[in-house]
């Protein structure tokens, strides 16, 4: 996996080496260094983590098919997705208890938008059909993970979506 700093031209390399068992800490190496990524808390696309025994605060800005941006330490980096990156950000997605707690509302599989038979703005019960995406000729209703108010639907009909990007927000 390739990284981004900020503005600078340069790419680092860095791969996810091994994780324990329990998903609590992740062997990486980052420009052929190897280092201990421990994870202390996370929420709704933001966590804290202790890096070699450095303490970091991250907070993903923007979550494409492609890249996620990230904000660490008030540093920007442009993170290539990867697999293992996906992998890493549900386990910590999971232990923030994303199931009734987080606002995003995330594809599950990536697909195109056929159908957004919700409204912004609206009241929605869990459960409720909010977008409806097509895949490998199949359409698979994506519902609402939790009662609450729709914010904002982040695609739009035709749009193509991948694995874990936002469709909308619940609050």
């Amino acid at each position: 996996m390739e990284f981004k700093v900020g503005d600078i031209a340069e790419l680092l390399d860095g791969e996810v080496l091994r994780t324990t068992g329990d998903g609590s800490s992740v062997q990486v190496k980052i420009g052929g260094k190897q280092h201990t990524l421990r994870l202390l808390k996370s929420g709704t696309n933001e966590f804290e983590f202790m890096l070699d025994n450095t303490f970091h605060h991250a907070k993903i800005l923007q979550s494409g098919s492609a890249e996620v941006k990230v904000m660490v330490d008030g540093q920007a980096l442009t993170l290539k997705k990867h697999s293992k990156l996906t992998e890493v950000l549900e386990k910590a997605s999971t232990l923030a208890g994303a199931g009734g707690g987080d606002r995003n509302l995330t594809s599950q599989i990536p697909g195109r938008v056929v159908g957004i038979p919700a409204k912004a703005g609206t009241d929605v019960k869990k459960g409720d059909v909010i977008v409806i995406l097509e895949s490998m000729k199949m359409q698979v209703a994506v519902k609402a993970h939790k009662d609450g108010h729709l914010k904002e639907i982040r695609v739009k009909q035709g749009a193509s979506v991948a694995r874990n990007d936002v469709l909308a927000f619940i609050e």
